[in-house]
């Protein structure tokens, strides 16, 4: 067993609301795990690393990422190879490390390159990259968001959905994503437009739950909302239209809410002129109801988790820490917005055992900064951070 000790740090474990001062931790590199904490000097006969008095907190879990995407194509890189659809995964699994994410889950992939990385990166082969969940392709109907040539599974029925499914995790997936809405890089199809129906979700949600396995459907305005939460599943991705109701029924499902507000902001701020007029008008005609929606969903007590939908356009993989300080804008403090990275993304993909926070007992991904976090969500934008995984630094 090779023990290694941090010390002098100020630490925000991701479990609470405040800081601890002069913290320490010992991890066991091994496994990767901390085996012991406490604050002061360590008495303690392990190899030492002395932080300097510099920010300690978790690692970000990412929980929408689309890493075969090129976010500089405009295009979501539909058209590449798969042989550049591998490369450019690799690539951006390793900018959303440097960046302080050291837990993603995939919501969609051409190829399905994210599953055969994940076999890579299970046999020790993909070094300095996070942890994956992986997708594989997600699934659309015919014509509907995200039909693309390699990236979806197209079902047209409860019976092709289930068939799908099955395909879907015998090959090798470890969650499932469900198109319920159109979106805003779909030229045919609006934010408002219903797609998968009701029974067609309703199976995935059936499939994916007989192997313990959780589905995340992209549904941004109603009624596909409604329908995507009549069908059971776990997630609501973008929500931009969440409306109270929808609200009241995510409580009481346990349905968490990932609003991804900078893939919708960057349109408008960075593609005019650059991105074609009708998509840069649908993200800009819905931002002020994103805000004025998500802030009513979050008072009345719905669980937000960190997802950016990295990938879609000027949406670089190395923009998650952005997403905090949008957080904020619907009320939440820099903590609670923290925490729909490490409480409520780790317990929405059922890892809260072993990620998330900085606990002992769970795993040692955490990033180290030189300013306070909990007293500005620009401090997470350090471009030069320390980025650790299982106590071992990689960045």
């Amino acid at each position: 067993m090779t023990k290694k000790t941090f010390y002098n740090f100020t630490l925000f474990d991701g479990a609470g609301d405040q800081n601890t001062p002069d913290a320490w931790f010992t991890v066991d590199t091994d496994t990767g795990k901390i085996t012991a904490s406490g604050t002061g000097h360590p008495d303690t006969t392990d190899e030492q690393v002395d932080l300097h008095g510099q920010y300690v907190m978790p690692g970000f879990i990412n929980v929408h990422t689309h890493i075969t995407s090129n976010p500089d194509s405009f295009s979501g890189s539909f058209g590449a190879s798969e042989s550049e659809s591998a490369v450019f995964g690799y690539e951006n699994l390793q900018k959303l490390l440097k960046s302080g994410v050291t837990y993603i889950r995939q919501c969609g992939a051409t190829y399905d390159v994210d599953i055969k990385l994940k076999r890579l990166q299970r046999d020790g082969r993909l070094p300095r990259t996070p942890h994956i969940m992986a997708s594989g392709r997600a699934f659309s109907m015919t014509g509907g968001h995200g039909d693309g040539r390699n990236s979806a599974y197209l079902v047209d029925s409860p019976d092709e959905m289930r068939k799908g499914v099955r395909q879907a995790f015998k090959a090798g997936a470890e969650c499932i994503k469900v198109m319920a809405t159109g979106g805003v890089m779909t030229p045919n199809d609006f934010m408002e437009d219903p797609q998968l129906s009701v029974p067609e979700m309703h199976v995935a949600v059936e499939e994916a739950h007989h192997k313990r396995r959780i589905v995340a459907a992209h549904a941004e305005g109603n009624p596909g909302i409604q329908n995507a939460l009549d069908a059971g599943v776990d997630s609501i991705e973008h929500g931009f239209y969440v409306n109270e109701a929808e609200a009241h029924q995510m409580i009481a499902q346990g349905t968490y809410l990932t609003p991804t507000l900078i893939a919708e902001w960057v349109i408008p701020e960075k593609g005019r002129g650059v991105l074609p007029d009708w998509e840069v008008k649908k993200a800009a005609d819905a931002i002020d109801d994103t805000y004025h929606n998500l802030k009513r969903a979050f008072e009345i007590g719905v669980k937000f988790t960190c997802g950016t939908d990295a990938g879609t356009p000027f949406n670089g993989f190395d923009r998650t820490p952005d997403e905090f300080g949008l957080l904020t804008k619907v009320g939440m403090t820099p903590a609670q917005a923290y925490h729909c990275s490490s409480i409520n993304s780790a317990t929405l993909l059922g890892v809260a055992d072993d990620y998330g926070t900085l606990e002992v007992g769970k795993h040692a991904d955490f990033q180290v900064l030189r300013a306070d976090p909990l007293a500005d969500t620009a401090a997470v934008k350090q471009t030069d951070k320390g980025v650790y995984v299982g106590g071992i630094q990689q960045f």
